[in-house]
């Protein structure tokens, strides 16, 4: 059995943390243990698909009581040594420094996004208002990552955010693509968001890191089915056939490790985003893990060495102040490359040495962009004088 203790200690470290296999008899009951006896505004789990999701949220929304209780499904955890398998991760925010609403976003494209983003700004300002000595705010995002709703899930929400910075991850499965589950309160649901808004007393910081530089290597997207995020042919060849190509790779032999290692990144106002590819379906048609459109112009990307970039990036949050923690939503492609260099120990000890805890996700969220082989997060800091 895996676990992590951490009891709340003033400001030093700002969030209760716990960590327990999935197959533990009661794995609530540890991480309840775990996460202390302070009042909690909410609680996050990230549950191993080894585990039963419904019965686990069920019971966590009877175990911590008056806290908002938010949880997903994962392609492996973040946890006290890094990259973990078969886990269940739950961090705790408590009450001294942090309040937070949340709110269940059902049947993904079906309803209005006006009526959407008044819900959400009322939330936000009714938040503010309540709590005028919690000025730090963010929101965290948890969204069914089979939904392929996502991109305009969060066009639909930034609006409504105003000045609060949004951050967040796609519920997955592994690495079977099978189900992807979300909960708020013990309601467990399949294409659904939830969205926390939280303010907080300590200083924040949201943020989004990839290690991948463009090339001049480009293609064009000549034939695709957005609504399934299908690529179906790119520079007027069938699609997986030509990206083999540019590649340098067997058409039959492309799997997650080739798309791994070969990104792909669309060009977004000055910077450029990752539309990663997750995997090939019959008929040589690529289907994306992000928006897709015909006449899009896709550019092969290399990889830096992810684990320098990483720890480089890292720093530079901890640089800004004295940090307590880190919460990661880390893509599976990035965890899929470790483990193809063979660099998961070295990428686990930088999550660890900075005390990044999330999940790994099917696509991350930041703002309003929705994307891939990222890790986006929130980083939070004591207040100064007690760094001093």
């Amino acid at each position: 059995m895996q676990q992590e203790v951490e009891p709340l200690t003033g400001v030093r470290h700002a969030l209760c943390r716990g960590q327990v296999d999935a197959s533990h008899p009661d794995p609530i009951g540890v991480l309840r243990q775990a996460l202390g006896p302070a009042p909690l505004a909410v609680v996050a789990l990230f549950i191993s698909p080894a585990a039963d999701f419904d019965r686990l949220v069920r019971e966590a929304d009877a175990a911590f009581g008056e806290a908002e209780v938010v949880a997903c499904t994962t392609a492996g955890e973040i946890g006290a040594g890094g990259y973990a398998e078969n886990t269940v991760i739950a961090i705790g925010f408590p009450q001294a420094h942090f309040a937070a609403t949340s709110i269940l976003i059902e049947d993904l494209g079906g309803g209005s996004s006006q009526a959407l983003q008044d819900r959400i700004a009322l939330e936000r300002v009714a938040l503010q208002e309540a709590h005028p000595d919690k000025r730090h705010g963010f929101a965290f995002l948890l969204v069914d990552g089979l939904s392929l709703r996502e991109d305009m899930l969060t066009v639909a929400i930034a609006p409504a955010l105003r000045d609060m910075a949004l951050f967040g991850g796609s519920a997955a499965d592994g690495v079977d693509f099978g189900h992807t589950r979300v909960a708020l309160n013990g309601r467990a649901c399949e294409n659904a968001a939830v969205l926390t808004l939280i303010q907080s007393a300590l200083r924040v910081k949201v943020f989004s890191i990839d290690h991948l530089v463009p090339t001049d290597r480009q293609m064009v997207v000549t034939g695709a089915d957005p609504d399934r995020r299908i690529v179906k042919s790119i520079n007027a060849e069938p699609a997986a056939q030509e990206y083999a190509r540019l590649v340098g790779k067997d058409p039959q032999q492309l799997d997650q490790f080739t798309f791994a290692s070969h990104p792909v990144v669309v060009r977004i106002g000055r910077n450029h985003h990752v539309r990663a590819i997750q995997q090939v379906k019959e008929g040589g048609e690529l289907l994306f893990f992000s928006a897709i459109d015909e006449g899009m112009v896709l550019t092969l990307a290399d990889p830096l060495d992810m684990v320098d970039h990483l720890r480089r990036k890292l720093d530079e949050l901890a640089d800004a102040g004295a940090l307590t923690d880190i919460v990661g939503c880390d893509c599976l492609l990035r965890r899929i490359e470790a483990e193809q260099k063979q660099t998961t120990r070295a990428v686990s000890a930088v999550l660890a040495d900075h005390r990044v805890i999330g999940f790994s996700t099917y696509g991350e969220q930041i703002g309003a962009l929705h994307v891939n082989h990222t890790m986006t997060g929130v980083a939070i800091y004591a207040p100064e004088e007690d760094a001093e």
